[in-house]
This record gives C-alpha cells, sequence and structure tokens, in this order.
C-alpha cells in the first residue's frame, strides 16, 4: 500500500486531528484516511456542466436580474498611410 508525507502542517490542524481522531476512536493516521476517502468520494462536476454546478450552488439564496450596460457605436478603424 502506498504512503504519503505531509510536511509543514499547521500545529493548530495536527491537534485538531488528533482530537477528532481520538473521538471516533481511530488513530490520526486512519482519521486522515477516512477524511481523504470521503473528500474524494465527492463527485466533482464535469468541467462541461460548470455553468450547472455554479447554479446549483447558489440557487438557494436566489438570482440577481442585471441589465446589460449600453454599448456605444463602434469607432472607425484607423486609416492606413
Amino acid at each position: 500500500m502506498a504512503s504519503i508525507t505531509i510536511r509543514d502542517l499547521d500545529p493548530a490542524l495536527k491537534e485538531r486531528l488528533r482530537v477528532r481522531a481520538a473521538e471516533h476512536g481511530r488513530s490520526m493516521e486512519e482519521e486522515a484516511r477516512v477524511i481523504l476517502r470521503c473528500a474524494i468520494a465527492e463527485q466533482a462536476p464535469a468541467a462541461s456542466r460548470l455553468a450547472e454546478a455554479i447554479q446549483r450552488r447558489f440557487q438557494a439564496i436566489g438570482g440577481v436580474e442585471l441589465t446589460p450596460p449600453g454599448r456605444e457605436a463602434a469607432r472607425p478603424p484607423p486609416k492606413l498611410r
């Protein structure tokens, strides 16, 4: 089985992991495995469905109707010398 080393882990984060592991009756290593398993198990929306994922995320707070800003007429192209 593979192993992983995590360097420069914030001491406060390590302490929270230790406490969480103790609450669940697991070692810190097993608790980290469970956390990683849960995080990876969540299915990320497909890249082609990004707009739908954004819409789902913010659906609960409602939408905002925006009026597009007015556009000015295009400038004439520069004259060639």
